[in-house]
């Protein structure tokens, strides 16, 4: 009689029967796998999941599902020291439902995984999930240079909807939308969080998973999906994400494994005054190993899964204090996190939004700071919308916003401040920029002018720009999550779109005209207090096609002649004219073109140049890259530059298109001739 013998096929099958079987615990030890929360395997042919997680002071753990009848006794999960628990379970594939039973402080609790990847709804069950399933379309894609960047921020909940649909919108609904960003020139998407929160509407700042993406936006492929498409449009996706409080509704976090001090929280959170912050008393115990790991897994997770572009950190200075002082474990915290980001990816970046305007934010974390690569800069924005939006000329602070638009930076770094007029914040308090302009009439002549001239200090500062959701059309109103944005509006006013994208074009320096909108150097030589006027210089690494001059004006008045001081003497080409009917019919149109700076001096500068002006508007100039009308060098302007104009006639040779206008032509021939020097004096 032969040996009994079971093939290790045959055992595999038995297993995995026997693992799916209501109320069957096989007899088993701790995974070996590595990873915390439901993990796929498959082994030699033996498909199933790892289940892992940490509850210290519970007295038992187990895991229900449909595979064992929700039974919460079948299927313990096994002691591995240190507070861990897994089991492996064959049999038990993606899609599958689950759920943590947890046995401590004498009470048997349903939890959901700490580490879920995805839920059925927000206050059920987990779903198994496969990291690695997702079919990405692998479109090249290169994060854009940092002083590059145009942002919109998007909340993805309303960001789809069209005006008279149901919210909320999912993922799939704002990819619809991207080809509009693309068109606009916007180039990275700053997400309002997306993290599972309770029931299907909300800002995001109340996330109850940490681990999933909001399932009515469409879960984890969703904003995988999202991510995809942006990328394949040239479109960076920033995540926004929470670790300075958690819930607090709804958050099975809290007391996790039943034991807490007091009142508090449990294992996740400070179980001390510590815990407390604004949004409850739920500030996660940076001090704690495995709250540390917890929040930098998810970092992980976001940059690398999603392939997300990198992360806003919300009010990170509840991170790094309490009410009563500086958090040592939150400091150290965040130059972790920004270490562990620039040590693997430093092109991805790393934005705070800690409000205080401390320098020490962007500082490095050798130099003792957190290490952020940027923040969003709260002493521009308050005092910026307070002078646009502000009834009497006579009210606004030209020194404030000399002072705010200048905004040097520690480091000498533009890049290291978010520059912003509307947010999800102060749209909600203080309403959209049009709105609060003009209560009565938010698309008034007053809102649509002043509202524009905000757009064009944005993208005219040095700092990275960004727009809400549908600043560009002059969305009125508050934000709100479950609120449609006004979509008709970008064909009702498409002319302010058209601003918009001209503006960004500049500020990107598209067609090589603008370079100096991208740099880190500014020079603010002209402020006229009483007529509310601005002039400033930016530039990065100086020249024509880089050198461009900046004129605003905050005042209702137009001026017909208006001097200032300018760095180079020459032809300055218009590049921008806020007031230009084209963007409005209403708007006054006044009647600005190129410029030619020559003496007297003025504002410092031994050369002046002189315009018009219109109300409420920007113009922006720069040097056209021939450099000089002297085409061959000789030190004459004569005819042997005519000699070379005719020569490249017809075409669009830089050196001879003395217009900048992209061919040469009789145009180039009159600016020639307003020129001519055939002394050299």
């Amino acid at each position: 009689m032969k040996p009994f013998r079971i093939t290790v096929h045959l055992a595999a099958t038995l297993v995995a029967t026997l693992s799916a079987a209501p109320g069957i615990a096989l007899a088993q030890g701790p995974s070996s796998r590595p990873g915390i929360g439901a993990l796929p395997y498959n082994d030699r042919g033996v498909s199933g999941t790892t289940f892992r997680t940490w509850a210290p002071f519970a007295t038992a753990v187990r895991v229900a599902g449909p595979f064992n009848g929700w039974s919460q006794t079948a299927m313990p999960l096994y002691s591995e020291g240190g507070g861990f628990w897994s089991r492996d379970v064959a049999g038990v594939m993606p899609g599958t439902q689950y759920k943590f039973v947890v046995v401590g402080n004498g009470q048997t609790m349903w939890k959901t995984d700490p580490r879920g990847r995805e839920v059925v709804t927000s206050y059920s069950n987990n779903v198994v999930y496969d990291p690695d399933a997702f079919e990405w379309s692998d479109t090249p894609f290169t994060m854009p240079a940092w002083d590059d960047l145009v942002m919109m921020e998007v909340h993805p909940g309303s960001f789809g909807l069209d005006p008279g649909q149901s919210p909320p919108a999912d993922f799939d609904a704002c990819i619809e939308r991207l080809d509009h960003l693309a068109d606009l020139g916007i180039n990275a998407v700053a997400l309002m969080p997306f993290c599972e929160f309770p029931g299907d509407f909300s800002w995001g700042y109340n996330p109850t998973g940490l681990y999933a993406v909001e399932q009515a936006y469409g879960g984890p492929d969703g904003l995988k999906r999202f991510v995809d498409a942006a990328h394949a449009r040239g479109i960076a996706v920033f995540g926004d994400v929470l670790y300075n409080h958690w819930g607090p509704d709804g958050l099975d976090l809290w007391r996790f494994d039943g034991w807490s001090e007091g009142p508090w929280g449990g294992i996740f959170f400070f179980n001390d005054e510590r815990a407390v912050t604004p949004w409850g008393d739920t500030r996660p115990d940076f001090g704690r190993s495995e709250v540390r790991e917890f929040i930098k897994d998810n970092v992980r997770m976001w940059l690398d899964e999603f392939r997300l572009d990198g992360l806003r950190f919300d009010a990170t200075k509840f991170i790094r204090r309490t009410n009563w002082g500086d958090l040592a474990e939150g400091w150290s915290l965040l130059r972790e996190l920004n270490d562990q980001i620039d040590a693997a990816q430093p092109w991805k970046l790393s934005i705070a939004e800690d409000m205080d305007g401390d320098p020490s934010i962007t500082r490095s974390t050798g130099a003792g700071g957190a290490g952020f690569d940027s923040q969003w800069d709260a002493v521009f924005v308050h005092p910026m919308r307070l002078n646009l939006i502000l009834a009497n000329d006579a009210d606004r602070n030209m020194g404030t916003v000399a002072s705010i638009i200048d905004g040097t930076t520690e480091e000498g770094d533009a890049s290291r401040r978010i520059l912003y007029t509307e947010s999800h914040d102060e749209a909600n308090t203080g309403g959209r920029i049009p709105q609060a302009i003009d209560p009565g009439n938010p698309l008034s002549w007053w809102s649509r002018k002043r509202s524009t001239l905000g757009i064009s200090v944005l993208m005219t500062a040095p700092g990275l720009p960004m727009l809400l959701q549908g600043q560009e059309f002059l969305q009125t109103g508050y934000f709100s999550d479950t609120q449609p944005l006004a979509w008709q509006q970008a064909e009702t006013y498409s002319g302010i779109v058209d601003m918009t994208r001209d503006l960004i074009g500049l500020r990107r320096n598209l067609q090589d005209r603008t370079a100096g909108l991208s740099g880190n150097h500014i020079n603010i030589f002209h402020v006229n207090v009483g007529g509310k006027v601005i002039a400033f210089h930016r530039w990065n690494q100086g020249g024509p096609g880089d050198d461009t001059v900046v004129v605003l004006n905050f005042s209702a008045n137009s001026y017909s002649n208006y001097r200032i001081g300018m760095p180079h003497v020459g032809v300055w080409r218009l590049r921008f004219n806020g007031d230009a009917a084209q963007y409005d019919p209403e708007f006054t149109d006044a009647a600005v073109g190129d410029g030619q700076a020559y003496a007297p001096p003025y504002d410092g500068f031994s050369v002046s140049m002189s315009f018009e002006l219109g109300p409420y508007s920007a113009l922006v100039f720069s040097r056209p890259k021939y450099g000089s009308p002297d085409i061959n060098r000789d030190g004459l302007v004569n005819g042997a530059d005519l000699v070379k104009i005719l020569t490249a006639w017809g075409g669009s040779d830089w050196a001879s298109d003395l217009n900048d206008d992209g061919v040469v032509d009789a145009t180039d021939i009159a600016v020639l001739l307003g020129l001519w020097d055939p002394k050299g004096g």
